[in-house]
């Protein structure tokens, strides 16, 4: 009696142009799924402060550790003396994003401002792309304005950043700010309706 051949190989099996296939297979999904993956990262905003106290967060590496500490101290000294919460951050890239998403995305994460009083303010620096943005928290609206915040960009960050002295701009627009805040310490700060 002849002896039968067998119909299939065994996906289980051991030899060697077995592996080879099934090593091609899981390559031909493997690297689309990876890229898809490091595409959406890069769409991320950064990662959640370290701490509550996490001011500012310079994943650009704009910043020496030394400005790092004096703007903290600046957003510190407005919070005791005002209640509002002012978050420095820098990235690397948008990912692909409106600064106006980006800035939305990481003040609503993050929960800057107090949530009763949504009076949070968010400076977001984006080299690459050269954007920046000061993006106000609703309680804050009635004295940070858009017009106000328009003015500080203009006047404070932009001359220094397209020369790029990015610390100088940002320490300048940080003082404005804060400036803008206490100047206004006594005026009401609403949340949202």
């Amino acid at each position: 009696m002849p002896s039968e051949r067998p119909r299939s190989i065994s996906a289980t099996g051991n030899s060697f142009a077995t592996r080879i296939v099934m090593n091609a297979m899981a390559m031909r999904w493997a690297a689309p799924a990876l890229l898809l993956i490091a595409c959406r990262a890069a769409d991320q905003p950064p990662a959640e402060p370290v701490a509550a106290l996490d001011r500012v967060v310079d994943e650009a590496d704009l910043l020496s550790p030394d400005e790092e500490v004096r703007l903290a101290a600046q957003s510190e000294s407005l919070e005791r003396r005002t209640t509002d919460q002012l978050v420095i951050v820098t990235v690397r890239s948008l990912g692909g994003r409106t600064i106006e998403d980006y800035s939305q995305d990481v003040g609503n994460r993050w929960g800057i401002g107090q949530e009763d009083r949504d009076n949070g303010v968010l400076l977001v620096v984006a080299p690459v792309e050269r954007r920046t943005r000061i993006h106000v928290g609703y309680g804050l609206e009635p004295i940070l304005t858009n017009a106000r915040a328009q003015t500080i960009v203009d006047r404070d960050l932009l001359p220094s950043f397209r020369d790029e002295s990015w610390s100088k701009g940002i320490e300048a627009g940080t003082r404005s700010i804060v400036a803008t805040l206490i100047a206004h310490e006594s005026a009401p700060r609403r949340g949202r309706p």
